[in-house]
């Protein structure tokens, strides 16, 4: 994932922003029964997470599904996959565990949702085959798409399937940078049920905007390949407590690398961090045979790297 890409993180501020002030209000202001919690990686592929395998791994979707209980599924925006495909993926994980795939890009990069419906519909045919285990489609426009094309986002959220679970990325800035058509947006996310993408990356704080439209966190965390990715993953763990008091019902979170070899190693630590803060259990991805010496290459703080050893 390159987008938000830098050469040196130096400079950069990666704080979190405050809340927008609608987010606790559209989260009920009250700690739900249930937080139910998805992390994972964005791809299953071996070559990019480099010695995340085990020697001798026959089926990569298989093992994954064994360290984590979901997949951010980039494949789809790709590649016209058929029903069948989805369907053998379904079958290859166990029964709670959850795709994210994103929306084709014919629909949105190509016919950028102007008659868009064709496309729609055999993209919402196909995933249809995870059956229950779909999670929730996630829409990513490009940064060109800007708000004098908001006729046709309006359009497209309020004719998209409502029992389907959506969430929408938007990327340009000026999304967030005009208040009246922030406030819009919102209010049309708001209305149709449809969470708005939160992505943490170091080249565009603009879009980090911490604004909640239903008691649904999604949020794409992209690291820089830097020491720093570490540390900037401790503050969500204080915002995300935080959420869960104040009525939060599901998060998603997914973590990527423009170099994917530390995904599962920043997950790890994350669920861990998570665990601990929430008192939750949720499963700490293992790796067995993996000595530090194999990271040596990989810029995390010593006492991260001896620490995920351990648990890899």
């Amino acid at each position: 994932m390159q987008f938000g890409s830098v050469e040196s993180v130096k400079g950069i501020d990666f704080s979190l922003p405050a809340d927008h002030p609608d987010t606790i209000k559209n989260l009920g202001g009250k700690e739900a029964k249930k937080l139910n919690i998805y992390v994972g990686c964005a791809k299953w592929n071996r070559t990019d997470l480099k010695n995340f395998y085990p020697k001798g791994t026959k089926d990569e979707l298989e093992y994954y599904a064994t360290q984590f209980n979901s997949i951010e599924l980039n494949a789809s925006f790709y590649t016209r996959y058929p029903k069948e495909q989805f369907e053998k993926w379904r079958d290859k994980t166990p029964k709670d565990f959850k795709f994210f795939p994103k929306v084709i890009q014919d629909v949105s990069h190509k016919k950028r949702l102007n008659d868009a419906k064709q496309f729609t519909d055999e993209f919402l045919n196909a995933v249809s085959g995870l059956d229950e285990k779909l999670g929730m489609l996630f829409l990513q426009l490009p940064d060109n798409f800007k708000p004098k094309f908001y006729d046709r986002l309006e359009s497209y959220i309020n004719n998209f399937p409502k029992h389907v679970p959506l969430a929408v990325e938007l990327r340009n800035e000026e999304w967030f940078t005009d208040k009246t058509i922030a406030d819009k947006v919102a209010a049309l996310f708001k209305k149709n049920n449809v969470a708005n993408v939160i992505v943490d990356t170091a080249g565009r704080r603009d879009i980090i905007h911490m604004r909640l439209t239903s008691p649904v966190a999604f949020i794409r965390y992209v690291g820089a390949n830097d020491k720093s990715d570490y540390d900037r993953l401790d503050p969500w763990i204080d915002r995300i407590s935080k959420w869960k008091k104040a009525g939060l019902k599901e998060l998603y979170f997914f973590v990527h690398q423009n170099v994917e070899v530390e995904s599962p190693l920043l997950s790890a630590y994350f669920i861990e961090k998570l665990n601990k803060k929430l008192g939750v259990k949720l499963h700490v991805p293992v790796k067995p045979e993996l000595p530090v010496s194999k990271f040596k290459a990989v810029k995390a703080p010593k006492k991260a790297l001896k620490k995920q050893a351990k648990l890899f």
